[in-house]
């Protein structure tokens, strides 16, 4: 008796899994920062979630700075990222901060004040904004502990957005 061969299944997240993923956490920000929560009363947490929502509100907009500033240095690359540089902008909005939706044309700073220099091959430029999104996920995901519940669901769910950006933004370069 002959059986059909076993079936293949590919190991690992696929790029629609992912996909998927990203506008599932982009929907559920957008669905949880309309608004703003309301504060905790406990002694000194309203001062805790409006630092952790202007920081992050910064970081988002230092980040679509990283996106238009390597766009600007590589625009063969802005189809690939306006997408994912649209959903950081839903994120900075997500926590209160102002809307950059203009042209991709101007770097803006970044939550330390100044955009890097963006490196001369598109393949560095794109690993180096991949690592910085892997970075601010990382400071995200450990900055959950310490605010109250609906910003910490806000913050996760950004948090996995950016870690499907970063792997976005690998999967071709290899």
């Amino acid at each position: 008796m002959s059986y059909p061969p076993p079936l293949r299944v590919p190991s690992g997240p696929r790029r629609r899994a992912l996909l998927v993923s990203a506008a599932g956490a982009a929907l559920l920000a957008g669905c949880t920062g309309g608004g703003r929560e309301p504060e905790e009363s406990a002694g000194g947490s309203q001062s805790v979630t409006r630092k952790a929502r202007a920081l992050a509100a910064r970081e988002s907009a230092g980040m679509v700075g990283r996106y238009d500033a390597v766009i600007a240095t590589h625009p063969q690359v802005a189809g690939r990222l306006g997408p994912l540089r649209a959903e950081v902008v839903r994120h900075a909005e997500a926590f209160g901060g102002r809307s950059a939706k203009g042209s991709t044309g101007t770097a803006s700073p970044s939550a330390s004040g100044a955009v890097s220099p963006v490196p001369a091959t598109e393949k560095d430029a794109l690993a180096e904004l991949a690592a910085a999104e892997r970075a601010l996920s990382d400071r995200r995901m450990a900055a959950l502990l310490d605010v109250p519940g609906e910003l910490a669901r806000l913050l996760a769910s950004v948090a996995a957005a950016g870690a499907a950006h970063a792997y976005l933004l690998t999967e071709d370069a290899g």
